[in-house]
Formats: structure tokens, C-alpha cells, sequence
């Protein structure tokens, strides 16, 4: 069924980048530096080959089911009822997804800017935005974001070079001094959060011409991962191996330019980036949710769930762990990583596969 709601091939590649990008650069280098050391940057290699075949594999899916999201075109794949189960089990997962989102959110206004502010306050505030957001739909978080976007980029840049002023490129090496098995290892963190291109499970029936979808999600993806290279370099050139013991490395790297250099307080910069940033993503999910609830249990329009949606995200951004930094850590570390590669990667591939076999044996028949 044809969306009045569109969105262009541009605004489909800065809405990943925005859904994207600013995690992975302002919370995973710590996560890849525990392990691969100096050599964080080569972990971009892995990570964008299983980000494009990521893309391959949402593209070829939604193409031989145009206008369908994923909850549609799956029970098309394994039939009504495992679809209906398959569905439950994503709702599930954007549902932990939008709480951690929100719980990091909280965590970092907590520790950069509000340190006495109630966590309720902090996540309410936001959700009241993106909830009005997604009520308007995914047209308008589109529209909105392409400003956003830009701002972010015109805000992250000079911070980049203002980094390079205190870089020793000695920092890197040995390179692979310890091997390639690190390397590989560490590629998990950022390969996690790649595959969440997953997202376009939802969002390409929505692109206004299919024919730019490849184009746009590419795109995205170089963009993604060379903000990730030129990040993590200057990282590690300031930081050395005090990396990989900073929560948020890149905002340390800012305070220190703050403090070092002519400016002071640079670290509003980041938190203005990570706000419109966290807006973006939060809205995104938000909206996917709505919408997977809608389709899978028949409603007539997914905005009468949006309200139901951003109270529950509230209430389980400040409820989802009882030791924030701790058990946020913990999460991040360890549960994340395996349960996103199944989710993200896996699941699609096997929807593909299933897919595939079935039209095989329908073309042998006839």
C-alpha cells in the first residue's frame, strides 16, 4: 500500500547518518580501543563490508516487495502466524533499543551538563519532542533532520581539526603490533551498530523514488565510516592508551582542546550535537515501533500509538538499569553486540534465504 508520506533519496542518506553516526563516534571508540589498542582505526575495514552487505540484503528484500516495511513482507516470506511471532520479537527489540537510547542520553547530559537534574526530567523533555515529531510522521523528522544533519557536520568538523592540533602520530603504532585477531574482535562494536541500517526495513517504502535507494543508503554508509576513521585517528594520536578508559572519549578529547587551546566550554558543541542527534534517532524509533505495532496488530493509523509508545519509552529509560554506568557498560560490552548482529543481520539474511529458496522451487515447479 502506497504512504502519502515521502521522503527523498537525500534525506534518506542524512536520516541514517543522523540515526547512525553520532553513537557510533561518541560511545563505541572506548568500547574498540579496550581491545585493539592502537589500531582501533582498521576496525573501519570489517565494518564496511558487513555494512554493505547489510544494505545489499535490505535492498534486495524491499525491492522484490516494494511498498512493504518488513513486519508486511515477512509474512509474506514464512507465512501469517511466525511473521506475527517475528514481529512481536522486533517490537520487543526496538522497544529495549529505544529505552538504552534514552538511558545514554540521560547519562551523558548527566555527566557533561545537568549533573543534579532529575534522569525523568532529562528523557521527558525530549520524548515530548520527538513524540510531536513522529505524531506529524516520518516525512516531517525527515525534513527536519536535513537541517539537523547539516548543522551537526558544520559543528563536528572544526572540532575534528581543533583535535589534530594536539595529535602525536606516534600514538599509532606499532600497527598490528599484537596481530589481527584484536582488530577483528573490536570490529564487533562498530560492526553493532552498522548493521543498523536493519532500519530500512521500515524506511524504504517511504523513499519517493526506489531507484536512489542503493545510491542513498551507500552513500550513507562512506559517509558514516569515514567520519568513524577520522575520528578514532586524532583519538588515539591525543589519547594514546588512556582511550579505551574514557566513557565518552570524544567529549574528553573536547574538553581537553577546550582547556589546551583558545576556547573555552567546547563541550557544548558536543552536547548540541548529541541532543539533535539523539532527537533524530529517538524520533526514528519511535516511529518504527508505532508503526511495527500498527501493521502487526491491524490498527488503522500507527500515530494513535505514538502517545502509548513515548510514555513507556520514558518510563523504561529510568527504569531499564538500576546502576546506570555500570550495568549500561555491562550492556554495551557484552549484550549488545551478539544480540545486534542477530537481529540486524542475521534475521534479514535468513528472510532473504528463505525467500530465495521458495521462489527457486516455485520457478523448478512450473
Amino acid at each position: 500500500m502506497e504512504s502519502a508520506e515521502k521522503v527523498s533519496g537525500t534525506q534518506l542518506c542524512l536520516l541514517m547518518f543522523s540515526f547512525i553516526a553520532p553513537t557510533v563516534i561518541l560511545v563505541i571508540p572506548g568500547l574498540m580501543s579496550s581491545l585493539a589498542k592502537q589500531d582501533s582505526w582498521l576496525t573501519i575495514l570489517p565494518t564496511l563490508l558487513i555494512g554493505a552487505l547489510n544494505i545489499g540484503i535490505m535492498l534486495t528484500l524491499s525491492k522484490r516487495y516494494p511498498g512493504m516495511t518488513i513486519i508486511q513482507y515477512s509474512a509474506h516470506i514464512i507465512g501469517k502466524w511466525p511473521a506475527k511471532l517475528l514481529s512481536c520479537y522486533l517490537i520487543y527489540v526496538w522497544f529495549n533499543f529505544d529505552f538504552i537510547i534514552l538511558n545514554q542520553h540521560i547519562q551523558f547530559i548527566n555527566t557533561v551538563f545537568l549533573m543534579k537534574t532529575p534522569s525523568v526530567v532529562i528523557s521527558l523533555t525530549l520524548a515530548i519532542f520527538c513524540c510531536i515529531a513522529v505524531y506529524m510522521g516520518i516525512e516531517a523528522i525527515a525534513r527536519c533532520n536535513e537541517y539537523l544533519a547539516l548543522l551537526n557536520i558544520v559543528l563536528l568538523i572544526p572540532l575534528l581539526f581543533l583535535m589534530l592540533a594536539e595529535s602525536d602520530p606516534e600514538r599509532l603504532r606499532p600497527v598490528m603490533g599484537n596481530g589481527i585477531v584484536p582488530v577483528f574482535q573490536a570490529s564487533v562494536f562498530p560492526i553493532a551498530y552498522i548493521t543498523q541500517f536493519f532500519t530500512l526495513g521500515w524506511l524504504l517504502p517511504y523513499l519517493n523514488q526506489p531507484k536512489n535507494a542503493a545510491k542513498a543508503s551507500f552513500l550513507s554508509l562512506g559517509i558514516i565510516s569515514g567520519l568513524l576513521c577520522i575520528t578514532l585517528l586524532p583519538l588515539i594520536m591525543v589519547f594514546g592508551p588512556l582511550t579505551d578508559k574514557l566513557t565518552f572519549p570524544v567529549l574528553s578529547v573536547i574538553q581537553y582542546i577546550g582547556i589546551k587551546g583558545s576556547f573555552e566550554r567546547l563541550e557544548a558543541l558536543a552536547v548540541a550535537i548529541w541532543v539533535m542527534s539523539c532527537f533524530i534517532k529517538i524520533a526514528v524509533t519511535i516511529f518504527v515501533i508505532s508503526l511495527s505495532i500498527s501493521q502487526t496488530f491491524n490498527t488503522k493509523n500507527y500515530r494513535d500509538i505514538v502517545i502509548p509508545v513515548t510514555i513507556l519509552s520514558v518510563l523504561g529509560s529510568v527504569t531499564v538499569f538500576k546502576n546506570y554506568s555500570t550495568e549500561l557498560s555491562s550492556y554495551l560490552n557484552f549484550t549488545y553486540p551478539s544480540y545486534a548482529m542477530f537481529t540486524h543481520f542475521v534475521l534479514p539474511l535468513m528472510l532473504l534465504a528463505v525467500d530465495t529458496f521458495r521462489r527457486g522451487f516455485r520457478k523448478a515447479a512450473h
